[in-house]
């Protein structure tokens, strides 16, 4: 009832002012070029920004522009993500992590990070920070509902002093109670950026702050998980279903100082030029898990260790630290015909430490820290000429650790409506530091490896047309690293549950392509998506459901003199029945199991979109199905999915 009436206050009000007597077209100047706020203010006449004026760039340069149309494509980015999730299968509340269905959504970076990549779903790396240019100052502010009590929110404005200087300032924020005991997530994301470039682009400067912080109330799962699938009326309330874990919670916290500028040599423009770049980032992360009740409840009256012995009996607080710095020198070379050559050397330092050193029974010894010192050389050709636009590059490193990373991009425009990607990927990784290091207060979670690099090679092929879009993937993973349940017979029955890391000797080949076309018919449309995997290997290592697929009926029209336009259908989602990886919040990793299949369930959501001028408004009722259906639906091994619940959203851009 209050999504209802809160609906209503911000509808009502903005189909009421939302009728704009017209305006002759002659009165307004489309094509006007700004200087500044402060000379757009003075202008007599209303003066209309284009909107290519409203400028969203990469790390890499490249360049969108600000949308505030509805589609069904922006629709799918209404979620915590705020990008299509398709091929992530999300647990139960808001802001928790998120299961990998689709493999080829992971990405790779030849350096080391701090690990712990469950928690990582939502932090926002370097390359994920957007830098702007606007014609006049640009605010947007998000809204949606959340699990029980909560709200999720991401507010943002952005504007220019001048054609030269841009500022942004943006939060996210969210909280969400949860359905089931110990499930509370608090969310807080802080971003700054600038950019600025001389009148003539001799200087160009991209920069940015960020400060995270992700804290997760952690209950490790359900402990009876036939009580969930009884449909016992008793157990519709969630609360009332046992976890292993009542206070236990994790906490990922970081923060980043970045820029990346270029200077050209020469003073003026011309075919030829010469820059020098330098690009450089600092950043701190830091682990807890806190656990002050050890033991754990299972059935009425047992007392389980869930993670082993431990070297203390209650308020057990792990704690892991992360800060690297990287600086890369460069100098390029633009010709006007031949592209663009940039050759540099790079320093990455990192250093991932402990505060204490534990020698176990045996004499050895887990260590406090891994320091790494690394030194790259590399060079990368950029190519953009007609219908062809290519980016290829190569790093090796020239320090005593193996390191190279070759990435080749080839993009060829047919036409505006068809488009043609290809990459070819070759990386030689080195392990994230939580698989060679790490220490707890649960005796069998501390260990000291020394693991070899990982070898990945990735060819890709995409394709974009009016009538279908399509994407290939063949991978060739070496000494692929993984986390596994490593826990003996008298421990199963036990219910302690030990994870360790563990390297793949052999071959894993995996493949994938996905489809999606749409198809209208009128006012109605049909949206489909279909991914189809195949890993070929000697083990269950790698494990994704052979098919995954999304498909959505919806109908769209305009009311209200065409003051509203309004989406509403049905989605459905499926995937087929695998040994899902289950997740473990010692490690805040998941790890590979044989034990129990999750999926072969559908889940069906009904939504209603609307748009009034620049205002989005989201309406879902999600996992409808699950009011009639049994409760067999699993985000992993323990941990439900979310059930029935209906949600509202919005998205409000201003342009002044």
């Amino acid at each position: 009832m209050r999504i209802l009436f809160f609906l209503y206050l911000l509808i009502v009000p903005a189909l009421l002012f939302s009728q704009e007597k017209n305006t002759s077209k002659s009165n307004l100047d489309m094509n006007t070029k700004y200087s500044s706020i402060t000379d757009t203010l003075k202008k007599k006449k209303a003066l209309v920004a284009k909107i290519d004026q409203y400028q969203i760039i990469t790390l890499e340069h490249d360049t969108t522009y600000v949308d505030t149309s509805l589609t069904l494509k922006s629709a799918y980015k209404q979620n915590y993500l705020r990008k299509d999730n398709f091929g992530l299968l999300p647990f139960s509340n808001i802001g928790q992590t998120y299961n990998t269905l689709q493999y080829s959504l992971t990405s790779f970076s030849p350096y080391p990070e701090i690990g712990f990549s469950g928690k990582h779903f939502d932090y926002m790396q370097a390359s994920d920070i957007r830098y702007y240019s606007v014609a006049t100052p640009l605010t947007e502010l998000f809204f949606n509902t959340t699990i029980n009590k909560g709200q999720n929110v991401d507010s943002f404005i952005t504007l220019n002093t001048s054609k030269n200087l841009n500022f942004s300032v943006a939060y996210r924020g969210l909280r969400s109670e949860g359905d089931y005991i110990n499930q509370l997530v608090s969310v807080g994301n802080f971003r700054f950026t600038t950019s600025y470039a001389t009148t003539d682009k001799r200087y160009i400067l991209n920069a940015h702050v960020t400060f995270q912080d992700i804290t997760n109330e952690e209950n490790g799962g359900i402990t009876t998980p036939e009580n969930f699938e009884s449909d016992d009326p008793d157990y519709k309330n969630r609360q009332r279903l046992q976890v292993f874990l009542t206070d236990a919670t994790s906490l990922l916290k970081g923060r980043r100082f970045f820029f990346d500028h270029a200077f050209r040599i020469n003073p003026k423009d011309a075919s030829n030029n010469l820059y020098v770049t330098h690009q450089f980032n600092y950043e701190y992360k830091y682990y807890e898990y806190k656990q002050p009740t050890v033991l754990s409840s299972v059935g009425n009256n047992s007392l389980v260790q869930r993670f082993g012995e431990s070297y203390v009996t209650s308020n057990i607080s792990d704690e892991t630290r992360f800060e690297k710095l990287y600086n890369k020198v460069g100098l390029a070379y633009e010709n006007s015909l031949l592209g663009k050559f940039n050759f540099f050397v790079d320093d990455y330092r990192s250093n991932y430490k402990y505060e204490r050193i534990i020698v176990n029974k045996d004499g050895t010894a887990i260590p406090d820290n891994l320091f790494l010192q690394i030194n790259n050389f590399g060079g990368q050709y950029e190519y953009q000429k007609n219908k062809w636009n290519g980016r290829f590059l190569y790093t090796r490193s020239i320090t005593n650790q193996s390191l190279s990373d070759l990435d080749a991009k080839l993009r060829y425009d047919l036409n505006e409506k068809i488009q043609f990607d290809f990459r070819y990927r070759n990386v030689n990784k080195l392990p994230n530091n939580n698989y060679n290091l790490y220490q707890s207060s649960y005796v069998k979670y501390n260990w000291s490896n020394n693991f070899k690099n990982e070898k990945i090679n990735q060819l890709s092929a995409n394709v974009f047309t009016p009538w279908l879009n399509a994407e290939v993937q063949y991978s060739v993973l070496k000494d692929h690293l993984y986390f596994k349940d490593v826990s003996d017979a008298d421990e199963i029955a036990a219910y302690t549950q030990i994870i360790k890391p563990e390297q793949y000797g052999n071959v894993i080949n995996y493949f994938s392509i996905k489809a999606s076309r749409e198809f209208k018919f009128g006012a109605f449309a049909l949206d489909n998506t279909l991914l189809y995997q195949k890993v070929d290997q000697s083990d269950l290592i790698l494990n994704v459901p052979d098919f995954v697929t999304r498909n959505t009926f919806y109908y769209s029209s305009y009311f209200f003199k065409k003051a509203l336009y309004m989406q509403t259908g049905i989605v459905f989602n499926y995937f087929t029945k695998y040994y899902g990886n289950d997740y473990n919040p010692v490690i805040g990793e998941f790890f590979v199991q044989e034990k129990k299949e999750i999926g072969n369930y559908p889940l069906f959501d009904v939504f209603v979109n609307a748009r009034i001028r620049q205002t989005r408004f989201y309406l879902k009722a999600e996992h409808i199905n699950a009011l009639f259906s049994k409760s067999d639906y699993y985000a992993a091994p323990n941990n439900p999915y979310r059930d029935f619940v209906i949600r509202f959203g919005l998205v409000w851009n201003f342009f002044q």
